[in-house]
């Protein structure tokens, strides 16, 4: 890609706290729980699925830029979204965004060409760039706010 495909998404991941609390911090609690499906995460959980997925994102970007070719670690999404934490308000979790967003997009903006070839491997996705790391939590921010918006018009709000 090129920097102004870069640029993009540094501008999605840097815009993207301000726009999900846009979203979800006028709801109510009871409007904060509710899913399209038994299956299907809750509003709450997506919230507190970003922060930790976007925190697994920060070894993801960071660790290829200081070993060669490392392994990223990955988690059971599904698991921790069932765990306790998972119940908190929202606010720890938008802390955590809105910290790791900022610091991600200033590491972004300081690469140079090499520096965004380096790569790690992931077991499902294999080997990936911290180019394809930052495209792909771009679109995860995207496909959340997809998600939510969808449970929102499932309910009318």
């Amino acid at each position: 890609m090129g920097e102004h495909e870069r640029q993009q998404y540094i501008a999605r991941l840097h815009d993207f706290p301000a726009r999900l609390e846009a979203r979800v911090l006028p709801l109510s609690e009871a409007q904060l729980d509710q899913r399209t499906a038994d299956s299907e995460w809750s509003t709450r959980q997506i919230v507190h699925h970003l922060a930790d997925s976007h925190m697994s994102a920060n070894f993801r970007v960071r660790l290829p830029l200081s070993a060669k070719l490392p392994a990223f670690p990955t988690y059971d999404q599904d698991s921790w979204a069932r765990m306790a934490d998972y119940a908190l308000p929202l606010e720890p979790s938008l802390h955590i965004l809105r910290g790791w967003h900022a610091r991600i997009c200033a590491l972004l903006d300081s690469l140079n060409e090499d520096e965004w070839g380096q790569a790690g491997t992931h077991p499902a996705w294999g080997t990936v760039t911290v180019e394809e790391v930052a495209r792909r939590y771009a679109g995860h921010c995207d496909n959340h706010m997809a998600q939510i918006d969808g449970i929102g018009a499932k309910y009318g709000w």
